[in-house]
């Protein structure tokens, strides 16, 4: 366990403590000594029942920040129970972006409240940004961004922010820009406070540096910043006009929530599943999923049907067909996932496929010479004919070849379908690597040993 994590099950332990003890003072001033970010951690680490009396102890002013940091269900869980003049409490002072991520929870009643209570400029500068998909760089970038001209020398430039006082955070860079606020390139502070002051933004600043449309997508935005080791970027509109920028802290944002994405989606869950929801709502959402592999299960067990009558003879076969199931699951998993990632990460598509393929098939055939060997000599000594243990060295290899085929294959077709390949591509690889390592062994049992 890392220290983070004994610092929150500490947190977690004294709050309890302190609920069960009825000491609201202290419950109060436990809450309200940690940041934002860490109140929301402890309350979607509490049972609905605890979340209520734990938000009560929250300080009005920072209720917005909390609201933000957390998961969309437990924040619309909270909302529901506040009054009117409390939300547009919470939201006052806040941020104008992380209003923007707010404001699409609150009941439509209370908006245009929250538009009136603010004033002209933060009300068009929220405008801005709600006219872009919240999961895009319009929705994601804020507008403090600092502009300078290519013209004035870099001593203009810094008497320009010693009289500004502050910079906003996570400022790495100002943007340039002419008189049309057409975007032009971007001037690092280092090289601000490192240069001769008497030369122009024009001769220092990066005019390499590409600006992000507005409609590109958050996954899109982290690639960028990862792979240009980005801290802040600017959003540029197609005809060059500068909006603002995006953060660093924005894009942890969005590669937390793909991690939480592809882990949950694994299983069929949504990332804002709710680890402490009701019993009855939990079991709702994943029945949908349950339904849909007990529909594919009835299409395996279809397949072992049709060889009932040589089940029935060679009892050895029903012994051995978890075996042969559970290495194509397993092989198929191992494939399906590094293809699901290579996805993500923009590493895979069509022109790469069959290579991919290719190389999945060979390392199946080798796993599959090494395993099947291995499950064959058991076979046939544990039963007594090397027939069955023939049978079942071909069935495992076939097998393995179909987990292969099915693990590059699928997520590629379910992704050129629309359909999310890390939450349909393990109920579909499952049925695949079922249905043939079932046909497979059932089927040369029939054809060799009745």
């Amino acid at each position: 366990m890392t220290e983070a994590q004994e610092q929150k099950q500490s947190r977690l332990a004294a709050l309890r403590s302190a609920l069960e003890q009825g000491s609201l003072r202290h419950g109060h001033r436990l809450i309200n000594s940690l940041h934002p970010a860490e109140i929301a951690s402890l309350i979607e680490s509490l049972p609905p029942a605890r979340r209520e009396i734990v938000w009560e102890f929250v300080d009005p002013e920072v209720e917005g920040d909390v609201l933000i940091e957390l998961n969309e269900e437990v924040r619309a869980e909270l909302i529901g129970g506040m009054d009117a003049e409390e939300l547009i409490a919470a939201t006052e002072g806040m941020e104008v972006d992380d209003l923007a991520d707010l404001i699409g929870d609150l009941p439509e009643t209370l908006n245009e409240r929250v538009l009136h209570s603010m004033d002209a400029q933060d009300r068009e500068r929220l405008s801005a940004i709600l006219q872009f998909e919240q999961d895009s760089a319009g929705g994601l970038m804020n507008l403090d961004a600092v502009t300078v001209r290519a013209d004035v020398t870099l001593e203009v430039v810094l008497r320009y922010l010693r009289m500004r006082g502050e910079l906003p955070a996570r400022t790495d860079q100002l943007f340039v820009v002419n008189r049309n606020d057409k975007y032009r390139g971007a001037l690092d502070i280092t090289r601000l406070l490192t240069e001769d002051p008497e030369k122009t933004v024009g001769e220092v600043m990066d005019s390499g540096v590409e600006g992000i449309p507005p409609e590109t997508p958050a996954r899109e935005v982290a690639k960028l910043f990862e792979d240009r080791d980005l801290v802040s970027a600017a959003v540029v509109t197609s005809d060059g006009r500068l909006l603002g920028r995006i953060t660093i802290d924005d894009v942890v944002d969005v590669i937390r929530e793909e991690a939480d994405h592809s882990v949950m989606s694994m299983a069929g869950l949504g990332e804002d599943e709710d680890m402490f929801a009701g019993v009855l709502t939990s079991a709702r959402r994943r029945a949908i999923w349950l339904s849909v592999n007990l529909a594919t299960a009835f299409l395996a067990a279809n397949v072992v049907g049709l060889f009932e009558a040589t089940i029935e003879k060679v009892v050895a076969l029903a012994v051995l067909m978890p075996i042969v199931a559970s290495m194509g699951g397993i092989a198929g998993s191992q494939t399906l996932v590094l293809i699901i990632r290579g996805i993500a990460l923009g590493q895979v598509e069509q022109a790469n496929a069959r290579w991919l393929l290719i190389r999945e098939i060979s390392v199946g055939l080798l796993n599959g010479i090494a395993v099947a060997s291995m499950v064959g000599i058991a076979a046939g000594i544990w039963f007594e004919t090397w027939t069955l243990g023939a049978i079942i060295f071909a069935a495992l290899m076939i097998n393995l070849v179909a987990a292969a085929l099915a693990g590059v294959g699928v997520p590629l077709i379910l992704k050129r379908l629309g359909i999310d390949p890390a939450l349909a591509g393990g109920v579909v690889l499952t049925t695949v690597t079922d249905t043939v390592g079932f046909a497979s062994l059932l089927g040369l049992g029939t054809l060799f040993l009745t």
